[in-house]
């Protein structure tokens, strides 16, 4: 081709934290960067790797891509570490010691090639890449793969600390409204606020390793947030006074279905997916199931297990449950069943390990969704049109679970509370008496969502020119 001495494809890297969460989302991604002409290359644990591999076709549906290349990197964990989130402190601390100075090498030796453009970590990672360090010579995007308010809130942490609102005085205070998070005034209660924040401790780790990377976050070249202006734009007008370069290209997945020609939906797992849960939807009437998961990291008791299974089977309403192998923690596999469960189940249940998520949620016998209130579920939903009983497990759910119910009025916010008479009365409020209030607020905003990733929308210009930047990044290195 004419000029093609002249032009050089930029090569972008792309490291995710490893969990599903993180991992799934950045994958989309580097779909989109790739289908706009970029070469990516994406770095993984050896574990992350096998997993998504194992229970998912990404090798054969990046393998059209001949550019585009999967590397590993070591987390400095043993083979049998678990590797779940329960063991966050652990995993940071081996990347901090063990992957950071090899990832720094890899940067500064041309490990991925000569031509690397820039690196677009996963938003956590900013201790992995310090501020100063001369001889990393190409930009470090930083991916924030959580809700803009949940990011906001994790920026105000700080001065609520120093203002006596944190830390929380026992369950009493937990209904406490929060008066000083600029934007959020009168909207979050203690209990809304991440689950790090539930500390006694403010020095506490956890805690403040999230504090530190969010302030730190304003040291990436840019940032890229998974949302988009009509859903989250006040708070993303409060983190541009921070971080002015941001890209909001959320929802990713709605944006991926418009550029791909047949609008599949990519699966990136790292479980197996059972897909006979959408036969069994197929049998359905419109509109009549709630869908409940708690995402790829929640674990809960058998007692709030059998809390919730009671409630989905004295709602009435026909469910379909993924049931995650880990879902119950300790669980031993011998529980008695008791056989009103076991009669409700096959009446009007059906429950698989894994399902492929956003077929389902897409389903038109799915009438609203049981969520843990991770960003990306609720995002599927939104785009869906599916509202939400929201029971968030950690993180930023919190924060997103009162956004859903109290700001963005798309559903009824459950957290903190198990038992199976409000599970059954949530169900139905749901599905029955506020259906068509709630039924209206979701397809408005799932309008929006779909409109902002066409040509036109805002995320659809924030991904162009994000592709642009880190093309002109690429010419620039060329010259130099």
């Amino acid at each position: 081709m004419e000029g093609e001495s002249q032009t050089q494809i930029p090569h972008v890297l792309i490291f995710p934290l490893p969990f599903q969460g993180h991992i799934n989302p950045m994958l989309k991604l580097a779909e989109l960067l790739l289908l706009a002409g970029i070469n990516v290359t994406f770095l993984n644990t050896p574990h992350s790797h096998r997993q998504l591999t194992l229970h998912s076709d990404v090798l054969l549906r990046f393998s059209r891509f001949p550019a585009f290349r999967f590397r590993t990197i070591t987390d400095g964990l043993p083979p049998d570490h678990p590797r779940t989130f329960d063991f966050f402190p652990d995993i940071i601390a081996s990347f901090e010691t063990v992957t950071k100075p090899i990832l720094r090498d890899f940067l500064i030796s041309g490990h991925f090639g000569s031509d690397l453009t820039c690196a677009i970590l996963d938003g956590l990672f900013k201790f992995l890449v310090d501020a100063d360090d001369a001889e990393i010579k190409i930009p470090i995007f930083g991916f924030r793969l959580l809700s803009a308010c949940s990011v906001w809130t994790y920026f105000c942490v700080h001065d609520l600390i120093q203002d006596g609102q944190l830390p929380i005085r026992g369950e009493e205070d937990m209904d406490r409204v929060l008066t000083n998070v600029p934007g959020m005034e009168n909207v979050l209660r203690c209990r809304d606020l991440p689950s790090a924040c539930r500390v006694t401790d403010t020095n506490d780790s956890i805690l403040q390793f999230n504090i530190k990377q969010t302030q730190r976050s304003s040291e990436f070249h840019s940032v890229i947030f998974n949302s988009f202006e009509d859903l989250e734009g006040p708070i993303l007008e409060k983190i541009r006074t921070l971080c002015p370069n941001l890209y909001a290209i959320g929802p990713l997945h709605a944006l991926l279905k418009a550029e791909l020609p047949n609008g599949t939906e990519c699966l990136n797992n790292l479980w197996d997916v059972d897909r006979s849960c959408l036969k069994w939807l197929d049998n359905q009437p419109p509109g009549s199931v709630i869908y409940v998961s708690f995402g790829s990291i929640t674990v809960m008791g058998e007692e709030k297990f059998m809390e919730f299974w009671h409630g989905l089977v004295d709602s009435g309403r026909n469910f379909l449950w993924v049931i995650r192998p880990d879902l119950v923690r300790g669980k031993n596999g011998d529980v008695e069943i008791p056989a009103e469960l076991e009669e409700g189940t096959r009446k009007r249940g059906y429950t698989v390990g894994w399902a492929p998520q956003e077929e389902v949620l897409g389903h038109e016998a799915v009438g609203g969704f049981l969520t843990h209130s991770g960003w990306n579920s609720t995002l599927e939903s939104v785009v869906a049109g599916k509202p939400m009983i929201c029971w968030s497990y950690i993180s930023d759910q919190q924060v997103n679970s009162r956004f859903v119910s109290n700001v963005w009025k798309l559903g009824l916010d459950m957290k903190d509370v198990c038992d199976r008479g409000t599970v059954a009365k949530m169900v139905n409020e749901l599905m029955v008496d506020r259906k068509e209030e709630f039924m209206r607020s979701a397809a408005a905003m799932a309008n929006l969502a779909k409109r902002s990733a066409r040509p036109g929308g805002s995320s659809y210009a924030d991904f162009h020119r994000l592709v642009q930047d880190i093309t002109t990044l690429s010419q620039l290195k060329r010259h130099h």
